[in-house]
């Protein structure tokens, strides 16, 4: 396949549906990472296909991490991932590091992958800004390793954010260049499940940036972990504007914070932007942000308080990490071996 050839069409009838996705343990989760990425995963676990879930802590050393607060975060994942509803029993829990299968396909997909390609993500431009040649070669190729996270279980479906999508493309491109290379259909051309009212949650500070765990600012957040009090208070604190909220979608163009906020109140509450404008249209953000805290609170402390009771069994915690990483190497194991005999490895 030439760089200039576009993926085909997915035809994955001849794999068995599955589910896999995965978030960085590189910090305290927050409630874009819970609308974004975890609340999909539970509700994708009752959908009677097989579900992955991952915590991807080699892609989380492409940048320095404090070894023991990446394994604290590793574990807090793991709470957060349970605390919010996954069940170890029903879905596969584990942490990348303890599957080595994935550094192993990546690098042939490292071998498979065009540097042209790669040159286009434009994840690598935003986060190594203007140090771009003292950034890692894992934060310039890691998506190369995304992609082996994602074919080594033969995934047909990524429950992805808006700003993942282009390495979903990449994972596809990856995957259709090396069934054309060897003349197979042995991997499947994943496809992204983009869903949800907030599948981009944004700061609370500055509603054109995505909410991140690495925002300076405390208050550009809600934390999984933050209490009923706090939570509220960065709530009554976010940046507004000062109009009334609309009562159409269209109302929202150009308003970035409101369209953010509407957004949290529509995912928190399991309905559309529209239905949400229907019940708060007209109301200035006075009304509107203690309805939302109120909300907020109400989904939010369950899981902060389940997360904690986790946190005091991190030997718990271990063995359902180890238990999912059994269960996936079961999985990849023949995978892996298949594509080494593709290639032509000696076995």
């Amino acid at each position: 396949m030439s760089e200039a050839a576009t993926t085909p069409a997915a035809d994955n009838s001849a794999f068995s549906p599955r589910v896999f996705s995965g978030i960085q343990p590189s910090g305290g989760l927050t409630l874009g990472n819970y609308l974004g990425a975890i609340k999909r995963f539970v509700e994708m676990q009752e959908s009677g296909m097989e579900t992955i879930y991952c915590i991807v802590d080699l892609h989380a050393i492409t940048v320095w991490q404090e070894p023991e607060k990446l394994r604290r975060a590793t574990r807090e994942l793991c709470a957060g991932y349970i605390a919010a509803g996954l069940d170890p029993e029903k879905s596969i829990l584990f942490n990348q590091s303890q599957v080595s299968a994935h550094a192993e396909l990546g690098w042939v997909f490292s071998c498979v992958a065009r540097i042209g390609w790669l040159n286009r993500m434009t994840q690598f431009k935003d986060k190594a800004g203007k140090n771009r040649e003292k950034a890692s070669v894992g934060l310039f190729s890691y998506p190369t390793l995304m992609a082996a996270d994602i074919l080594l279980y033969h995934a047909t479906h990524v429950p992805v954010g808006e700003d993942q999508k282009q390495h979903l493309e990449l994972t596809r491109d990856i995957a259709a260049k090396f069934n054309h290379d060897y003349g197979v259909d042995f991997f499947p051309l994943p496809e992204p499940v983009i869903e949800g009212a907030a599948t981009r949650v944004m700061s609370l500070r500055d509603g054109t940036k995505k909410m991140s765990k690495s925002d300076p600012s405390d208050m550009s957040r809600i934390n999984m972990t933050d209490d009923a009090d706090t939570i509220a208070k960065k709530i009554r604190k976010a940046k507004t504007d000062p109009d009334a909220l609309p009562s159409e979608v269209a109302g929202l163009e150009g308003r970035a914070e409101a369209k953010n906020l509407v957004s949290i109140y529509a995912a928190l509450s399991d309905i559309s932007v529209e239905e949400a404008l229907r019940q708060v249209g007209g109301k200035q953000f006075s009304e509107f942000k203690p309805m939302l805290s109120e909300l907020a609170v109400e989904k939010l402390s369950p899981i902060a308080g389940r997360m904690e009771e986790l946190m005091q069994d991190p030997g718990e915690l271990d063995r359902i990490l180890g238990d999912g990483a059994a269960r996936a190497r079961a999985i990849a194991a023949p995978i892996l071996d298949r594509t080494l005999d593709i290639v032509g490895m000696v076995r």
